[in-house]
């Protein structure tokens, strides 16, 4: 028999660094829900009740949404972490817009629950505060990535940004998926892929992108990619398998930041 998969909980990085007597904190508020490819979870403006922690395979952008129609993505967020009212008091106005890239099993907390535990548990609260600053980091570094570095760069940069979130070398992601993230004609992009395959970094597919050579597409790709690795890992204790993906967390087996200290204090 195929061992069984562990409880919902632990499938989430973040919720599976826990103790296992503060997940229980947790246990009774949360529901487990589907999310669907293309669903957006909140718009800009909208009141944020609940923390989303995606599972394996489900991944979620935040992207900003311009007046001219255009779309820049700002963060990605799979079952490393969490969306919502993860530093706040929840109830706040969301500043950008949460979709749903590929759809699958997540787990929803109220914000009012994952309130009242930071308050009562210093392990969630440390691991909410450090893993809040790990998602600021990813932001601006997304900030400069799009203002300074080329299309080739940041388009390789975003395939190793789902790389380390699936665990899986075979993305399901489209051309016009990957277009719209990187904001370019999906003409343009094909070319790009094009290049990537002939050097033998990735094997194009229908509605689907698979890793051939990971440290070659690391080279391919701006030092954005890298320096938000080494934050996860200097923050929250990030793990990495051979293949280079994100595996497990341990914020309590991390440095804190000077910065990790005045996001707990604020």
């Amino acid at each position: 028999m195929p061992p069984s998969p562990p409880p919902p909980l632990e499938r989430n990085l973040l919720l599976g660094s826990l103790p296992p007597d503060e997940r229980g904190r947790l246990a009774p508020f949360a529901e487990l829900v589907t999310l669907v490819r293309g669903e957006i979870l909140f718009e800009p403006g909208d009141d944020v009740s609940s923390v989303i922690f995606p599972l394996d395979g489900t991944i979620v952008t935040l992207i900003v949404p311009l007046e001219e129609g255009r779309t820049i993505d700002t963060a990605t967020v799979g079952r490393e972490g969490a969306l919502g009212g993860v530093v706040s008091q929840g109830f706040l106005p969301a500043f950008n817009r949460a979709v749903v890239q590929m759809g699958g099993l997540a787990i929803r907390i109220g914000a009012a629950q994952i309130q009242a535990a930071k308050r009562a548990s210093a392990p969630i609260r440390n691991a909410l505060v450090r893993y809040a600053d790990c998602l600021l980091a990813q932001v601006v570094q997304s900030v400069a990535c799009n203002a300074a570095h080329p299309i080739e760069q940041r388009c390789a940069r975003w395939l190793l940004t789902l790389h380390d979130r699936l665990g899986e070398d075979t993305l399901p992601v489209t051309q016009d998926l990957l277009a719209d993230m990187l904001g370019v004609r999906r003409t343009y992009l094909s070319g790009i892929l094009n290049r990537l395959q002939a050097g033998g970094l990735i094997d194009i597919n229908r509605a689907r992108i698979t890793i051939r050579n990971r440290q070659a597409l690391e080279g391919a790709a701006c030092e954005c990619h890298r320096r938000v690795q080494e934050h996860f890992t200097l923050v929250l204790g990030a793990s990495f398998s051979p293949a280079g993906t994100l595996v497990a967390l341990d914020p309590d087996g991390a440095p804190a930041p000077l910065l990790t200290h005045r996001l707990a204090s604020a």
